[in-house]
């Protein structure tokens, strides 16, 4: 595969970045926020979410009935890209995770109902897979889904629903035959976020940013409201998983922390002496930058995977998810490391060596590993799945 991206493709990156500077805005953008910049959690974050779909930009790679256009995952991808990189929302739940499964599975009602809103960013979404006793493995949630009349009633608790307080609809999973194995019996439903027997109560996060419980109480949802067929929602789920694996976890960030880094390291001096001379110091520079651009090609190597057709590939999501995150977590404990007592200041604090990031990406990392599935499931999946190990060695 080429690495290197056509004049087309340049063109486009070109014609978003104008489009950002037009629209260049401090409530909207905020790269300290990391890779939670991507969530759309203000009304200002919400309208420049639908000046992009003006544009046409969500959802170009679903199909043209759908009101795409067939366009490669790569446009997607620079897309986000541009968006991570200066701290602002992304493509998100709803055109990736959402609307890619409706398309796929949903009936002609969902389609109908949801789609057009996707597009123009109308409506946002929470997901709810994580249970207090099924956090990566989401094949153990309980959340009891019981046949009541041409519906369904929901009783249970999720967690870690991270837009639960300001979403119109919740992507919920719930398990409509407690009797099939654990990775059968489980649906997927939507179901309105202001439903009277839901209740969000706040998780606030190491990172700085909320998360939530999720509690559903009989909690009422007609058939209608069913995402494709009874007890296949797992697999519905897991073809979504690899989206968001990939969609939430952007590199552009990343590499500007290490160029934060990068440019400390060139500039600063300890007890007199130039750290760019301080040879553990530039062995660890010169690792980290290795270590960058393999990010960024395996990046590149699950974009050009899903081009190919079919479903998302799976074993390439968790290779990214898994080397993108871990080395992220070791940017920012080197970053740490290196600026010494001073990376422990603040974010925006002046007198914070790399303006705060490090101190502020040394506790949003941590998250970044456990979100989307845990780096040790993406092992287990990579092993199963790429190397064909058993379940149990």
């Amino acid at each position: 595969m080429d690495f290197e991206f056509t004049p087309e493709q340049l063109e486009f990156v070109k014609e978003v970045e104008e489009f950002l500077d037009g629209n260049d805005d401090p409530e909207v953008f905020d790269v300290t926020r990391e890779n939670m910049a991507q969530i759309v959690d203000t009304p200002l974050r919400r309208a420049f979410m639908a000046k992009v779909g003006e544009h046409g930009w969500l959802g170009m790679t679903w199909p043209e009935e759908y009101g795409g256009t067939n366009g490669e995952g790569i446009y997607e991808y620079l897309l986000n890209e541009a968006l991570a990189a200066r701290g602002g929302p992304q493509i998100g739940k709803g055109v990736g995770i959402i609307g890619k499964t409706i398309i796929s599975h949903g009936s002609d009602k969902l389609k109908q109902e949801f789609l057009p809103k996707i597009l123009r960013n109308e409506v946002e979404f929470a997901v709810g897979y994580s249970e207090p006793n099924a956090g990566s493995d989401a094949a153990s949630m309980q959340l009891k889904a019981t046949r009541d009349g041409d519906g369904w009633r929901l009783n249970g608790q999720k967690t870690w629903t991270t837009s639960a307080h300001f979403a119109d609809w919740y992507w919920v999973g719930a398990r409509t035959d407690p009797e099939a194995p654990k990775h059968h019996g489980i649906s997927l439903f939507l179901v309105p976020m202001d439903h009277p027997g839901i209740t969000v109560k706040a998780i606030w996060t190491m990172g700085d940013e909320r998360t939530n419980e999720v509690y559903l109480d009989d909690v009422w949802v007609s058939d209608d409201y069913v995402v494709g067929e009874l007890n296949k929602g797992f697999q519905y789920i897991s073809e979504a998983l690899d989206l968001e694996r990939f969609t939430l976890f952007t590199y552009s960030p990343t590499a500007q922390r290490l160029d934060l880094l990068t440019e400390y390291v060139a500039n600063a001096e300890r007890d007199g002496v130039p750290l760019k001379d301080d040879a553990v110091v530039r062995s660890q520079i010169a690792r980290l930058h290795t270590e960058a651009e393999v990010a960024r090609v395996l990046g590149l190597k699950f974009v050009f995977a899903s081009s190919e057709g079919g479903s998302p590939p799976t074993s390439e999501a968790s290779e990214y998810k898994l080397f993108t995150t871990e080395y992220s977590r070791r940017l920012a404990n080197a970053s740490m490391d290196i600026a010494g007592p001073g990376g422990q200041l603040r974010v925006r604090d002046e007198d914070a060596p790399m303006k705060g990031r490090s101190e502020s990406t040394y506790r949003y990392t941590v998250i970044d590993t456990i979100g989307g599935g845990s780096s040790e499931i993406q092992k287990n999946i990579i092993a199963r799945r790429k190397l064909g190990l058993p379940k149990n060695f």
